[in-house]
């Protein structure tokens, strides 16, 4: 089984990249700036994160300057290839060199274990599609994932796949890998950050 490729601009499929400058208006820092997301993910140097389903890297760029240092990385992890290319040409625009470009295959989350320290994600989860696939991801999350790691889901109000974060929650823990570390923010817009268990 694989993840659905089929674009949807109206919800329950992927985000098409014909769109993806609607993805990098400033008015998205009403509901999430990168500054706050940074701040929630707790960044320390010498971390290493995956960001899953980049679009067209409105945050990779602001989380990679702040990873930059001797090892702090970042891999962005797209199905999309117009994507990952989108978002690779803003990164080299500002000469950020501390990233990798992984395209997924729909089939699941092929790195080895124990990986990252922050695995994130802001309004994906919903696009991922089956349901059964979701939480395929989340195991592998907690496979590539380091014991001291964060899992970090953000949903933004408008988004047609936003899961509550109830949804998200039983998602999330239902599994035994994960327990809630805190949430941040409201329904409407929030952060939700799982620590492993």
């Amino acid at each position: 089984m694989s993840i659905s490729t089929e674009e949807s601009f109206q919800g329950k499929g992927v985000f098409p990249a014909k769109y993806a400058f609607t993805l990098l208006i400033p008015l998205r820092n009403i509901f999430l700036s990168p500054k706050l997301l940074i701040e929630r993910l707790d960044l320390k140097p010498g971390h290493r994160v995956l960001e899953i389903g980049p679009g067209p890297g409105y945050f990779s760029t602001h989380i990679a300057k702040k990873l930059d240092g001797p090892s702090g990385h970042l891999t962005l992890a797209d199905l999309q290839p117009a994507m990952l290319n989108k978002a690779r040409k803003r990164l080299e625009a500002r000469k950020l060199t501390n990233v990798d470009y992984v395209q997924l295959d729909g089939t699941g989350l092929d790195f080895p274990e124990s990986s990252f320290d922050r695995v994130f994600m802001v309004t994906v989860i919903g696009e991922v599609q089956p349901d059964s696939m979701q939480r395929k991801y989340i195991e592998d999350i907690s496979r590539i994932m380091k014991m001291d790691g964060i899992l970090s889901i953000s949903e933004l109000a408008g988004d047609p796949d936003k899961l509550s974060t109830a949804e998200l929650t039983e998602l999330v823990c239902s599994g035994g890998s994960f327990e809630v570390k805190k949430i941040f923010g409201s329904e409407r817009n929030y952060t939700a950050n799982f620590s492993k268990l």
